[in-house]
């Protein structure tokens, strides 16, 4: 991360100046905003701390929790997620807390005595090169803490309001704040009478499966439950179940239980299948506690045992699939003229079972995809039509989740006596649906934000539709060895990372250097979408790998475009190009054509919009006039 642009000062430097615009803003809720979030639970921090990315911008978050929410819930934080985390700057903190997930191990009924179980597999839990990230384990509670924190650290100093539900959500289209949202203030979960309105540009539900935001705009949660109900225990136990600290998957004569071992080295998290008819009675008197789900779980283990020795939290849920067909306000009759302004996101538009892990990661995901189009959207640089493709985009990856998470429930909860009793059946599906559940299965269709794949070959390890599959360089300026992707920050900007031919980046023939020129002149894309007065890779942020090693090129052969100046001072900006890591060089783990070079553009949530050749300079700018506002025109 860098800092001191504006001048040196004294103090933690990752926290921000407060913005100007603070001073203007009541220190409670307001009449006004920008932009309303209801619900503060993971797609609505993760959201908040998105858009607080862009302190000119009035974002106000309301939950109706009396506080931040302390213990339970989701924990599975998958490799997308903490890609996502490390755009923020909070993905070390989070891998340093947490539980990494290196294998996981398969049991099954013992051929020999069917009442006992044995291991049947051991794999790696997620495959080579699918991530730089891994797969974490961490309490969904401190993931809100950090999202927080990192709010109250940014310019806006931005914070929840508790205690408030939204009862109603109105659109007036001719108003210049046209929602309006009413507000019931609650203690606990009974309200006061008092109510308050907040008139917003644009607001977002993230109010959870019973989202009176999706109510207001008409839209309904459509799916069956299967009947199956489940048991969570966070627990600190003594036990002989000799993989207690590795996740595991269980599935005997007695039900199937989910071991997921948790941060701190002693707690883990069970998830436990109730059977329908050995706990019909507790389930039919809701009389569920605790100690009869440690009992359920010592049933299911056996010849092993479970000691429960501390209950840290506890919850009982049905399995059910349930989506919503459209994630915005937009009725399915209207013109191409109308645009979004209420938009649900998380558990307001799809619902699965908890045990791929998917929930919280996916929520997250579409918060940051409509993040940043709200942001760029309200500043003036992207074109308010973006906004229709957060719900095409999300609603397709909801249906994918779905299918997938039907058919992973039902495969886990299988009975391993029955005609399908394959034992290494669900190993195969568990391996071959890794790339899904890591979150890096997502693949967008082309649309304004996605280009067609006319150039694909030019870069086919940066499939278009993707998320940028970083992969190690070393930054020329200090031969500091990193990741491509983490030189991208959660700022709204698109990245264009050149990919350089060849020949040297200074010499006559570099089709990288023509590019880089194009890219300083009048009627550059930078030129024509930077507003005026805005830093110069604001909008767009270019970035180049060379094909020479960090030695062999210096920073006097690079060109002007490639060293922008910044801030008051017009300091010069020398982390914008990378060489190959002698011991992973990027153009070969990504197949990067060395002859032609490449220009990968990038979304600002990380997604690759396109791949053009060096030399294709109008084409570049007819793709961006698609959804970026052309500096010095309103739109």
């Amino acid at each position: 991360m860098q800092f001191y642009l504006n001048g040196y000062k004294p103090g933690d430097p990752f926290v921000a100046e407060p913005h100007p615009a603070l001073s203007e803003r009541p220190a409670g809720l307001p009449d006004t905003a920008d932009v309303v979030i209801i619900g503060a639970g993971p797609a609505g921090l993760l959201l908040a701390a998105q858009l607080a990315e862009f302190p000119e911008i009035h974002t106000v978050l309301v939950d109706r929790r009396d506080g931040p929410l302390e213990v339970g819930q989701a924990d599975g934080v998958a490799c997308r997620t903490v890609e996502i985390f490390e755009a923020f700057g909070l993905a070390d903190r989070l891998i340093h807390e947490g539980y990494q997930v290196n294998e996981v191990t398969f049991w099954r009924p013992d051929p020999a005595d069917g009442a006992s179980i044995t291991r049947t597999g051991r794999v790696e839990d997620v495959e080579d090169d699918l991530s730089e990230m891994p797969h974490m384990i961490v309490n969904q509670a401190r993931m809100l803490t950090y999202l927080r924190e990192h709010m109250r650290r940014s310019a806006t100093r931005a914070e929840p309001f508790h205690g408030l539900h939204a009862g109603d959500v109105q659109v007036d289209a001719s108003a210049e704040h046209p929602v309006a949202v009413t507000l019931q203030h609650v203690e606990g979960a009974e309200p006061t009478g008092e109510t308050s309105t907040i008139n917003a540009r644009y607001v977002v539900g993230c109010d959870g499966s019973r989202s009176a935001t999706r109510q207001a705009i008409g839209r309904s949660l459509e799916g069956d439950a299967t009947n199956q109900v489940w048991g969570v225990l966070d627990v600190l136990a003594v036990t002989d179940f000799p993989d207690i600290r590795l996740k595991s998957v269980i599935n005997s004569r007695e039900g199937g239980i989910l071991v997921i071992p948790r941060e701190g080295g002693h707690l883990v998290r069970l998830y436990i299948e109730l059977d329908n008819d050995r706990d019909a009675e507790m389930l039919r008197n809701r009389s569920v506690t605790p100690e009869k789900l440690a009992a359920v779980a010592n049933r299911i283990l056996h010849p092993y045992t479970l000691d429960v020795q501390h209950v840290g939290w506890w919850a009982v849920y049905e399995v059910g699939q349930r989506l919503c067909d459209r994630f915005d306000d937009v009725p399915d009759e209207a013109d191409d003229d109308r645009l979004p302004r209420v938009f649900i996101a998380g558990d307001a538009c799809h619902t699965h079972s908890a045990k791929a892990g998917q929930g919280m990661n996916v929520s997250m995901a579409d918060a940051w995809n409509l993040g940043w189009k709200l942001a760029t959207v309200l500043r003036g640089t992207s074109r308010p039509e973006v906004l229709r493709t957060y719900s095409e985009e999300r609603q397709q990856v909801a249906q994918e989740l779905i299918d997938f998470d039907r058919e992973f429930a039902a495969l886990f909860s299988a009975r391993p006596d029955g005609q399908d009793a394959d034992p290494a059946r669900f190993q195969r599906y568990f391996r071959e649906q890794g790339r899904f559940t890591a979150g890096v299965a997502v693949r967008y269709e082309p649309s304004v934000l996605t280009a067609l794949p006319a150039h694909q070959d030019l870069a086919d390890g940066f499939r278009i539709g993707t998320r940028l599959h970083s992969a190690p360089v070393v930054r020329l300026a200090d031969a500091k060895p990193m990741h491509l992707g983490h030189a991208a920050r959660a700022d709204g900007a698109w990245r264009a990372y050149v990919f350089a031919d060849r020949a040297h980046p200074g010499g006559s023939g570099s089709r990288f250097r023509a590019l880089t020129g194009f890219l300083a002149a009048e009627n550059s894309p930078i030129a024509r979408f930077t507003p005026p007065g805005a830093e110069p890779d604001s909008v767009i942020d270019v970035r180049a790998v060379l094909q020479q090693g960090h030695r062999d090129v210096t920073v006097a052969d690079l060109p002007p475009v490639l060293l922008p100046r910044k801030g008051p001072f017009g300091l010069v900006d020398y982390e914008k190009v990378f060489c190959p890591d002698p011991a992973a060089d990027i153009f070969e783990l990504r197949g990067v054509d060395r002859e032609r070079g490449a220009v990968v553009l990038v979304r600002p949530d990380q997604y690759v919009a396109n791949v053009l050749p060096l030399d294709a300079h109008q084409e570049l700018v007819e793709f961006l006039r698609g959804s970026l506002v052309e500096a010095g025109r309103s739109t």
